[in-house]
């Protein structure tokens, strides 16, 4: 991947590529693919960016809603990560998700395109009350890391990592992480990918919390269970998705500007 001329990049997938989390709807969101952006124009190279994930969409609508229009950009690097809104839903097939990834990776490979993706950390960690789903997590993260293999894509293995279960890194509905989550996932990104100036300290732990009581702990999962998790799950009663009626936010490619 050369970086001392034009260079094209564009982002593939669902709220974690959005970058919800990471900002708002009014002030505007940044996300991980666009501090990824950020670091790529540092390196000097003139770089294009298009961010095409929309929140809420399954690995199958970021393969049919998103894959086209990315292969006519022709980028240089390109980012998928989905899979996530599959694992926590019922009726979750693995082989069809982590087969739609793969399609992508190899559609985008096959054009050339340095592409990346990475791993769901320990959710049992991040939500205690999602423990029954580790199982899905493990084996996705497993069946993803093959499945780049198979087509030299880049993992940026940020399960593998302890500090990615660090609660600082994750929002209040433990499903997206804050803009110091975003940060670290941009920097695990740069380092996957080899990018000048990147390294390790991504990975490293933070300063060490006070231990919560049980009780707050307890209360807090109460509070989950009714601000985010209720919600959710009537939203997919409904049929409904958080993501509806929502279009990318950057469709096309710009120019990222360097400081």
């Amino acid at each position: 991947m050369r970086l001392d001329g034009n260079l094209r990049y564009v982002a593939l997938g669902d709220s974690h590529t959005e970058g919800v989390g990471d900002g708002d709807d009014d002030t505007g969101l940044r996300g991980w693919a666009d501090r990824l952006a950020d670091r790529l124009a540092a390196t000097g190279a003139r770089v294009e960016y298009a961010n095409l994930a929309v929140r809420g969409r399954l690995a199958r609508q970021v393969r049919e809603e998103q894959l086209a229009a990315a292969l006519e950009m022709r980028p240089d690097v390109a980012t998928v990560f989905a899979g996530v809104n599959d694992v926590i839903r019922s009726g979750y097939d693995a082989e069809a998700v982590v087969g739609h990834l793969e399609a992508m990776f190899a559609e985008l490979t096959a054009t050339g395109a340095r592409v990346a993706t990475l791993t769901f950390p320990d959710i049992a960690r991040i939500a205690p009350l999602t423990k029954p789903l580790l199982p899905r997590v493990l084996d996705f993260n497993e069946r993803v890391r093959a499945a780049a293999d198979r087509h030299g894509v880049v993992v940026a293995d940020v399960a593998a990592h302890e500090v990615a279960t660090d609660r600082r890194l994750w929002a209040t509905d433990r499903l997206h992480c804050t803009p110091l989550g975003h940060d670290r996932i941009a920097g695990a990104l740069a380092s996957a990918l080899e990018l000048p100036g990147a390294d390790g300290s991504w990975a490293d732990a933070l300063p060490l919390m006070p231990e919560r009581s049980t009780l707050l702990t307890l209360a807090e999962e109460v509070r989950w269970l009714g601000t985010f998790l209720g919600p959710w799950m009537v939203r997919r009663v409904r049929g409904r998705s958080s993501g509806d009626g929502r279009a990318a936010k950057r469709p096309a490619l710009l120019p990222v500007e360097t400081a």
